[in-house]
């Protein structure tokens, strides 16, 4: 079985109101009389306030408290002023990070390079990261990344636990390792529990465990890049928000040009640190935008002038692209330079039609719950979704082994099999969930909870 290409998005050589109301005037009986109606031409007019919180990876929704409206007023006691719009999440970027979980877990299973055209997923999720970091960052800086950092770290524990463990019943010997080897390889051991670099783990184990094939690290540990940027990221962000407010458009250009100077081959730079300094740059101008989109710098921007520079944007990318063709086609995660031009373009184009709902509109509302379950549960899924694909492969193979199967029904189990494997990594995935999901929980300092699908805990009767 040879599977699919893990690099999802590593783009280094890498396979697989108030209201207006007038004042009130007491009455004889001590009430107040009703309000006045606004005559014409009056300015009086109630406007909303929509304030929405987001989430990323790593963070969690906030926790709202409802204000206490008084029952009575007396003759010297003012209007209440008109609640403001509750906080909430904003349900259009909450579905956007749920289309990139899925498009990932389907392109790690299938490995179809078009879908990274279809739907850039790295850099929507770096954008709407970038957008919570900056929203964060109105708090002190030094509360914000190690609130970040403590919800990442122990998810990140529970799958090194079991990959190292796995590491080392195949009998991998960090310290004889061909890349690092000697002192420096067992050093690299850090790096699975803090991502300050990528993990560092064997093509070829020897005697691997289990079902697994000898190639399974390279599938299961090697989309961890995603963590070791997204962290990144996090400590760079009270630098890149300065940055932005100083000088916006430079700050958010700034990336792409990098990525053409270190993702092109003009500048080389050798290991895993020209990796790192690769995959910031690609997905740098993704994050950058999210402050803008939390700035409203964007929404300042008139859609049509949006519009028309992303589509400019995205079509040098696939120019650039069709002419840096690898042996894996149209796969944006090997082509650095178009990666991050049609990511910038493409998510430009979604936020600057974000619509911010407070609840999913019409048809769309019948998936409230997976929804909310995706992004309560995004780091989990991403962590363990490929382990998870892997899983499926085996249980499939029983199939041939069951009595009534003949040749012609062995046939028709070879066509569908990676379809088969789709329907099968689900359930699997929600098991993860069930199993070790509430590890995010804890990470937050929240109660934990086995399956965080949006619905209200029946409160129980005194």
């Amino acid at each position: 079985m040879t599977y699919p290409p893990y690099g999802e998005g590593s783009g280094v050589n890498r396979q697989p109101g108030h209201g207006g109301w007038p004042a009130p005037a007491a009455s004889d009986s001590g009430w107040p009389q009703a309000p006045v109606p606004a005559q014409p031409g009056s300015r009086v007019a109630y406007v909303p306030q929509d304030v929405t919180a987001q989430q990323d990876l790593a963070a969690q929704p906030d926790v709202t408290a409802q204000q206490d409206v008084p029952r009575r007023l007396d003759a010297t006691s003012p209007l209440p002023k008109a609640a403001p719009k509750k906080p909430g999440r904003d349900r259009y970027l909450d579905l956007l990070r749920s289309i990139a979980l899925v498009r990932v877990v389907i392109y790690h299973l299938f490995g179809w390079a078009w879908l990274t055209v279809l739907f850039p997923s790295m850099g929507v999720m770096f954008a709407l990261a970038g957008s919570l970091m900056a929203r964060s960052l109105n708090r002190p800086a030094l509360g914000v990344i190690r609130g970040r950092i403590r919800r990442l770290l122990p998810p990140l524990w529970a799958f090194s636990a079991l990959a190292l463990t796995l590491l080392l019943l195949g009998h991998w010997n960090p310290g004889k390792d061909p890349d690092t080897g000697g002192t420096w390889g067992w050093l690299g051991i850090v790096d699975y529990v803090i991502p300050i670099g990528s993990p560092a783990y064997p093509f070829e184990v020897a005697n691997p465990p289990g079902f697994l094939e000898g190639s399974w690290a390279e599938q299961a540990i090697g989309p961890l890049w995603y963590l070791r940027a997204y962290l990144w990221f996090v400590l760079a962000s009270p630098l890149l928000l300065w940055a932005f407010r100083k000088v916006p458009w430079a700050t958010l250009l700034a990336p792409l040009a990098l990525t053409a100077v270190v993702g092109t081959g003009l500048v080389t730079i050798p290991g895993r640190t020209g990796e790192a300094v690769t995959d910031f740059a690609v997905y740098g101008s993704c994050w950058v935008l999210g402050f803008a989109h939390h700035e409203g710098l964007l929404a300042k921007v008139p859609r049509y002038l949006a519009v028309s520079c992303s589509a400019l944007l995205m079509a040098f990318g696939l120019w650039w692209a069709q002419g840096h063709l690898t042996e894996e086609g149209w796969d944006l995660n090997e082509i650095p330079l178009a990666q991050a031009a049609w990511s910038l373009g493409f998510v430009v184009i979604l936020l600057q039609y974000s619509p911010s709902w407070q609840q999913l509109p019409g048809r769309l509302a019948r998936w409230d719950k997976p929804i909310t379950l995706a992004n309560n549960r995004a780091v989990t899924i991403y962590l363990w979704h490929n382990f998870l694909i892997m899983a499926t492969f085996p249980l499939i193979d029983l199939l041939y082994s069951l009595p009534f199967m003949d040749e012609r029904l062995s046939s028709a189990l070879d066509t569908t099999y990676m379809v088969w494997s789709l329907v099968l990594v689900w359930p699997l995935i929600a098991l993860a969930i069930v199993g070790v999901g509430w590890i995010e929980d804890l990470a937050a300092k929240r109660p934990p909870r086995l399956w965080p699908d949006g619905r209200k805990r029946k409160q129980k009767r005194h």
